[in-house]
């Protein structure tokens, strides 16, 4: 990855001029050329522990890291047994935010991304912090799944891996440990597990002691955990074991420090041991203090020292390796490749409608109907591409639960892709795919359009009805898609200019019943 440069300089790196006047008109358009093919992209990773800001200069595919900041918030410290963040957590939070806000002026929508992870996949109230957080910010906020978040992780890694071969990551974090097998930049296998050096320490350390039996306790439950995945990843195998964030770069600093491993940024089976017995002998989370340690990490690093040293001990390892690259690292790469044909989302949706052995010509139908009606919509409202994507590909799933029952497919449908893990999507977009395809056909589903996001409510909303004349225009099975499609928009009503042939046909049966679902539901389709 290349190297940071500062913030107030991220834009310096344009040729010098020459003086000469005869040598200067070139040059001077080179460096507009270069700055208009050049933009500014952020992540932002609402860790369970920390939270994290990356800024980059992106051309060309390529990523220049030219601002990092990072905040120890402990949003998971502050998630009770009821399932509620308290006001403490969201206000440190919410003060993160507002200090990195500063570093995100003149960056658009499409180039920042903004993901929560385990504590916001498990707190009850995450909607109420994310409303006050998106609407301080200005930015959407988008909580993934944790397999999603190690795919992530995985991608940051491996940008920051030059070597090739099979690579098993670690990335301890406050809520989950991701654990990923992976070659170049494909994973293999993919694990979010529900322990953390945050949760952890409010569920093995609560007392505040550093006891053998609290320590043997930590490592027992993270071995509980592993059981799940340790056989099929030793099957699998790797050739080399790295670990990514926080745990892995403190325990990695402190062996250094204290003269337990060859070299920095390695950590090894007896230099753990090593550690373990020192904070022992520390006897309290408040008395940790070792070389090399950073004061905000000495209260959580007995619990991720023992998640450590139980997957030290679940697969048998000697030697780990730190490296840079993680979650946000992944998140930015990820994003400039949803510009290019490395979408993981694309691939997602192929995958399944393989899986559920989709009709891929009535798929292929409907979502070329679905994006001609689409780009008639946009000269009336105000829908971007993106929300192209969105409508096509529900188009494409719509009749994936069909694969389950014909009766209610619909449902089924929503239900498979709202708790299937498909890589590139977030929790909020794999929603907004789900409501799209429940809604495709039968009572329109206002209820369910009304627990999505607030500010894709309207979006959501007449893009069903546009999926849902798209299926209907398709609903004999056509050889191929309708070519012109009789439909104006007025305002929010749907026209559909009838001949007098179809308004006996099946086509118009079913305007007509659509017309009586639409109208149910407040939203109106005119047959003329």
């Amino acid at each position: 990855m290349p190297k940071d440069t500062p913030f107030s300089v991220a834009d310096a790196n344009n040729a010098t001029l020459p003086s000469a006047p005869h040598v200067r008109q070139q040059p001077q358009r080179r460096a507009q050329e270069r700055r208009a093919t050049l933009k500014r992209v952020a992540a932002i990773d609402l860790g369970s522990n920390s939270f994290h800001l990356l800024v980059a200069n992106c051309r060309q595919g390529r990523l220049q890291i030219v601002a990092r900041r990072g905040e120890k918030v402990q949003l998971a410290s502050g998630l009770g047994d009821d399932g509620q963040l308290d006001d403490a957590a969201i206000q440190r939070a919410l003060g993160c935010l507002g200090r990195f806000s500063a570093f995100l002026r003149n960056i658009a929508p499409e180039n920042l991304r903004i993901v929560g992870t385990n504590a916001l996949r498990e707190a009850d109230n995450s909607r109420a912090f994310i409303d006050q957080a998106e609407a301080q910010l200005g930015y959407p906020i988008e909580i993934i799944a944790g397999r999603e978040e190690a795919r992530l992780i995985y991608l940051g890694a491996a940008h920051a891996l030059a070597e090739h071969g099979r690579r098993l990551i670690v990335d301890i974090g406050g809520g989950s440990t991701e654990l990923i097998i992976g070659e170049a930049s494909e994973p293999l296998a993919l694990e979010s597990l529900r322990m953390g050096c945050v949760t952890f320490s409010r569920r093995f350390f609560a007392d505040g002691k550093i006891t053998s039996a609290n320590m043997r306790r930590a490592e027992l439950a993270a071995l509980s955990e592993l059981v799940h995945i340790q056989r099929a990843y030793q099957q699998l195998g790797w050739d080399e074991l790295v670990g990514t964030s926080g745990t892995a770069k403190a325990v990695a600093s402190v062996l250094y420090a204290h003269g337990d491993t060859p070299q920095q940024g390695i950590i090894t089976r007896t230099g753990l041991h090593k550690l373990r017995k020192r904070l022992l002998d520390c006897k309290r989370l408040d008395k940790v203090a070792l070389d090399g340690l950073k004061a905000d990490r000495a209260s959580i690093l007995p619990a991720g020292v023992a998640v450590l040293t139980a997957i030290f001990e679940a697969f048998s390892l000697e030697r780990m390796r730190f490296a840079e690259g993680a979650l946000r690292e992944g998140v930015l790469y990820d994003m400039v490749g949803r510009d290019h044909a490395a979408d993981s989302r694309g691939k997602s949706i192929e995958t399944l409608k393989y899986r559920y052995s989709v009709d891929p010509r009535q798929a292929h139908n409907v979502a070329t109907t679905a994006g001609q009606l689409f780009d008639l919509a946009r000269q009336t409202w105000p829908l971007g591409d993106e929300q192209r994507r969105y409508l096509c590909w529900a188009a494409e799933l719509y009749e994936l639960g069909l694969a389950v029952s014909h009766s209610r497919f619909h449902r089924h449908g929503a239900y498979l892709i709202e708790h299937s893990d498909m890589a590139g999507f977030s929790r909020p977009e794999q929603q907004l795919l789900a409501f799209l395809v429940r809604a495709h056909r039968r009572k329109f589903p206002q209820k369910e359009c009304l627990m999505l996001p607030r500010a894709r409510q309207q979006d959501a909303a007449r893009l069903a009805r546009l999926l849902r004349l798209a299926v209907l225009f398709n609903h004999s099975r056509p050889q191929q898609a309708p070519a012109d499609l009789p439909v104006n928009i007025v305002d929010e009503v749907l026209e559909v200019a009838l001949s007098p042939g179809d308004r006996d046909s099946l086509l118009g049966a079913d305007l007509e019943q659509e017309a009586a679902y639409l109208d149910a539901a407040g939203y109106g389709l005119s047959l003329i």
